[in-house]
This record gives structure tokens, C-alpha cells and sequence, in this order.
């Protein structure tokens, strides 16, 4: 090629680089701290309930107080509001009126787990052990959730409203739990020929949590009945108090560097905490700014962002009120509507790596690779764009500028190939809002697994990025 056309090729073409390469020894130690900080974040926020507790942590930390704390907001303020929580926003005020909206970033800090049943605990006896049923939320490969160990976690509110804390399985001391699989010896006829989704049924994720029997004549199911003696004497429940539970089954232990080179991250619930996780570090990094900074974090969004917690909830209309009220005290549903209006946001979720063992479904034109920085989703959904926000070429012209003019590396992607399947995320709903909406995350490998994989330095750019779009004016 002569060297006249390979210049306007490279001046022309867009090919994003592998980002360790500009990467020098002392900006990889920022990168490799940073992540030291998000793994013993995303270690210790194994439910959507921790997320927003470590998050609160930080905040605080930061200058943050809830907004009950405030009589009347200024800019410069920070405040955040939590709801029920689960579901949290943190917003940072800025010199412009409420009434020219908010840069925000959104997303979700729910993951696919195991949920205990109402009434989980049965004894088998021909096994001699007792388990616990559950129901798996959100978009599982169930196979991957046997044999390996587990963790209890989540919150027991007893009939007098009294809240109990349970984790179980993340000590060195503690016990972990598991869901057994059939041997190979004998899976040939039961097993072997079911198609991957019915490998595991769903009513067969039954959890392992006993096997001594009460010592106890009198008693019929005793070892249930000995799980239920040691939950009462540690915990003061009852059998009963299941009901108006929420506990959730997890993997067990932390997570870890992954690679010789410990250039990448694995563990439970990347997705989609390592946005969640960025964005707040984002916004903590923020002083001030001319327009409003706000950050949210949604529950629900991986069974389809239902319920009061949900971006498909009144969350982000609550919020709007809220500071409208502290900021002006009386406004009409015109400065309501004028701040919804004028906000823009990113809706942070990830997006699938390019896996090399599997590299067919992908478009690899359009996908995304590890250690190339952030992705830029114009669209999600099925098919033919079904159920997907589809981002206008203004909005995106816009994003692509702010990132070019901060030196934030990233790629474009889509979700596999046109018809190989598909997904959505909280964008819709944003959209559903009147505000300007784009997915913006990183790529992983092994997506709702019990171990996803991240490259440290897409996670260190994720939150550079969203902070060069929540100061933006």
C-alpha cells in the first residue's frame, strides 16, 4: 500500500487499541489500586441491600448526608435518598438551575442468584440430609450453580418487625453450601440427554444445609428439626419467619485477580456493580459542577426493572421531587418537567466480551474486546431492535465527543449477532422519561456466571469516563 493511502487510512478508520499499551509502570499503579478498591467493594456487596450500605459508607465518607439532613439545597451540596434499601440516588448540585436537568448515570445493582422459596426447608430422608428449595432469579445457566459452594445472605424481618442479618459462607470460618450434582457414573440415562437449559431443572437447585438429626425420639423430621433449633439459637427465627424473608444463595468467597499479568478481575456480580461501583466513585471524585450530577442505582433490572425499586418504578420522578422541594420549596409540574427535559444520561450497564472459545456468535466487527475501553451500546434489544432504546446519532455524536476530548479509550458493540439473541437494560426506561440515553460500560467474559472476568483497566477508564460526562456542561 503506498505509504500516501495508508496515512489517510489511518487518519481516516476507526480501530480502537489494546489500552495496556499506553499504559506506563506509574499510571498502571493507579489502575491496579483502583481496582484493589472495587474488588473489596465488590466482595463485601453481595446483595442489593450491601451494595447500597457500602455505598452509603462512601458517600458519607465523601461529605455526602441524605436529604433529610438538609433544610434546603445550594449548589455544591451533596446529598443523597435512599429507597427501601435497595435502590439509591446520589446527587451533587450544580451552579445551573434545577430547571437545565441532570447529567446522570444509571444502573443497576441487582444479580442472578438463587432466592430461597417461602417455605425452603425440607428434610429428604432417604438422602438423611436436609435442603433448602429455592428459584433462581434472573437469566442463569443453572448448570453452573452445582457444585460449587455457596453463601447465605440477606435480611429475616420477624412478624414484630424486627430485622435479623444473615450471612453465612464468606468467613474462613464459616460453613458454605451447595447443590449437588449427579456423577457421571449414573447420569447417562437421567442426565446426559437433556438439552443444556434442563441439565439442571429449576426444582432441582436444592440447596444442602444439614445432616445431624436432633437427638430427639419424639420428633419425626429431625435433622429439619435440628436445622431449625440451631437457626433459632444463633439467630432467634423460626420456621415461620421465611416468609418475610429475603435471602439470597451466592458464590462463596471473594473476588480475585485473574491472570499471570493479574491484568483482570473475577467474581460474582461485575454486572453489573462495576458500573454501579465507577459511577460513584465518579461522582465522589466531583467538587463541583455547572450542572447537576446525579447517579442512580436500580434494583430489579435483571427480571425486567419491576417493582418500587425498578428503573419501571416512580424512583426517578420521586427524586426529581425531592430536590425540587429542598431546592426551591413551591414549583409547579412545568419545573417538574423542565428538569426532566434538559437531563441526559448514561445508562451504565455492560456488555458481552468477545469469547475466544465462542467467537461465532459475535459480530466481530461490532463486539467488543477486554482491555480496550469503554463500549458505547447505541442499541440493545432482539431481534429487530425489539424492547431496546436506540440511541439518536446527536446524543452519540455527543458522548463520543465528550469521551475524545478526555482521552477516554473506548469501542462500540452490540449484543451478539442480529438474530443470534439478545437483552435490555434500564436505557428504556430513561428514555420512557424524555432524557437522552445511551448504554455506556465495559466488556466481560462470562456474563451472569458465578465468576465474570473484567480487564482492570476498562474498569480504571469506566469511571474516568463517567466522570467526564457528569462535569460536562
Amino acid at each position: 500500500m503506498p505509504e500516501d493511502d495508508q496515512n489517510l487510512e489511518e487518519e481516516l478508520s476507526f480501530s480502537p487499541e489494546n489500552i495496556w499499551e499506553k499504559i506506563d509502570k506509574e499510571k498502571r499503579d493507579v489502575v491496579f489500586s483502583f481496582a484493589d478498591d472495587y474488588i473489596e467493594f465488590l466482595s463485601s456487596s453481595k446483595t442489593e441491600r450491601k451494595s447500597v450500605e457500602e455505598a452509603e459508607k462512601i458517600l458519607r465518607e465523601n461529605g455526602f448526608k441524605a436529604i433529610s439532613e438538609y433544610d434546603q439545597l445550594r449548589p455544591g451540596d451533596k446529598v443523597y435518598i435512599i429507597n427501601r434499601n435497595k435502590s439509591l440516588a446520589a446527587v451533587i448540585i450544580g451552579e445551573d438551575e434545577l430547571s437545565k436537568g441532570c447529567n446522570i448515570v444509571a444502573s443497576h445493582i441487582d444479580a442472578p442468584r438463587l432466592d430461597l422459596k417461602a417455605r425452603p426447608l425440607y428434610e429428604d430422608k432417604e438422602a438423611s440430609v436436609a435442603l433448602l428449595q429455592t428459584h433462581y432469579y434472573g437469566g442463569i445457566k443453572k448448570y453452573q450453580w452445582v457444585s460449587t459452594p455457596l453463601a447465605i445472605h440477606g435480611k429475616v424481618i420477624k412478624e414484630d418487625g424486627t430485622p435479623v442479618d444473615i450471612s453465612i459462607g464468606e468467613d474462613p470460618k464459616d460453613p458454605v453450601f451447595v447443590i449437588s450434582d449427579l456423577l457421571p457414573h449414573l447420569s447417562k440415562k437421567k442426565q446426559s440427554k437433556r438439552k443444556m437449559k434442563k441439565v439442571i431443572k429449576g426444582e432441582e437447585l436444592n440447596l444442602l444445609i444439614a445432616g445431624i438429626p436432633i437427638d430427639d425420639e419424639e420428633v419425626e423430621d429431625k435433622v429439619k428439626t435440628n436445622v431449625l433449633k440451631l437457626l433459632n439459637d444463633k439467630y432467634d427465627i423460626k420456621e415461620e419467619d421465611f416468609t418475610s424473608a429475603e435471602l439470597e444463595i451466592v458464590p462463596a468467597g471473594n473476588s480475585r485477580d485473574v491472570g499471570l499479568d493479574r491484568s483482570m478481575i473475577g467474581g460474582y456480580a461485575h454486572d453489573d456493580r462495576v458500573c454501579a461501583y465507577s459511577s460513584l466513585k465518579a461522582l465522589t471524585e466531583l467538587n463541583s459542577t455547572k450542572k447537576t450530577a446525579l447517579i442512580i442505582f436500580f434494583d430489579k433490572e435483571e427480571i425486567g426493572s419491576e417493582g418500587n425499586t425498578g428503573a419501571n418504578s416512580d424512583f426517578v420522578n420521586s427524586i426529581y421531587s425531592k430536590l425540587l422541594d429542598k431546592y426551591m420549596g413551591d414549583y409547579t409540574m412545568q419545573d417538574h418537567r423542565n428538569m426532566m427535559d434538559n437531563s441526559k444520561a448514561l445508562s451504565g450497564d455492560v456488555s458481552p466480551g468477545i469469547n475466544p472459545s465462542f467467537k461465532s456468535v459475535h459480530d466481530i466487527q461490532n463486539a467488543a474486546s477486554l482491555g480496550k475501553g469503554l463500549v458505547i451500546t447505541k442499541f440493545t434489544g432482539a431481534g429487530g431492535k425489539y424492547s431496546a432504546n436506540d440511541a439518536h446519532a446527536e446524543y452519540v455524536a455527543l458522548i463520543r465527543r465528550i469521551f475524545n476530548e478526555n482521552d477516554i479509550p473506548w469501542q462500540t458493540s452490540e449484543l451478539g449477532k442480529v438474530d443470534e439473541g439478545g437483552g435490555g437494560t434500564v436505557a428504556k426506561f430513561l428514555a420512557n422519561l424524555n432524557i437522552d440515553v445511551i448504554d455506556i460500560g465495559i466488556p466481560l467474559l462470562g456474563m451472569h456466571s458465578p465468576f465474570e472476568v473484567i480487564s482492570k483497566a476498562d474498569l480504571y477508564y469506566l469511571s474516568q469516563g463517567y466522570k467526564s460526562f457528569l462535569e460536562a456542561e
